[in-house]
């Protein structure tokens, strides 16, 4: 089954990826075979997994998680949706301005 997952650093910073065969992959990077920043931070823990129905879509979500802060990517592990929630929301100033940018 494809997975996005991520893994936890010896450093404490976070790697997003995706692959058909969890266990594998894991192994790859434990053992500095997966990619140069984790090879580079080793030991890393698996911290959080996703499981998808196709490759395409966990693919998409790694490239979408990829881009979160490090806030938001804490709050998915932790299953905290009201936080998840509230670190989606645009934290501009037209946004609490109602979205025109006036007042």
């Amino acid at each position: 089954m494809p997975y996005m997952y991520i893994l936890e650093c010896v450093d404490g910073s976070f790697y997003t990826g995706s692959t058909k065969d969890l266990p594998r992959r894991l192994w790859q990077h434990q053992n500095g075979l997966g990619a140069r920043h984790t090879a580079k931070r080793l030991p890393v823990k698996l911290v959080y997994a996703e499981e998808f129905e196709r490759v395409a879509d966990a693919f998409y979500r790694e490239k979408q998680v990829q881009g979160w802060s490090r806030a938001k990517k804490i709050a998915l592990m932790e299953g905290d949706w009201d936080r998840l929630h509230i670190l989606a929301e645009c934290q501009n100033e037209t946004h609490y301005l109602g979205g025109d940018g006036g007042g």
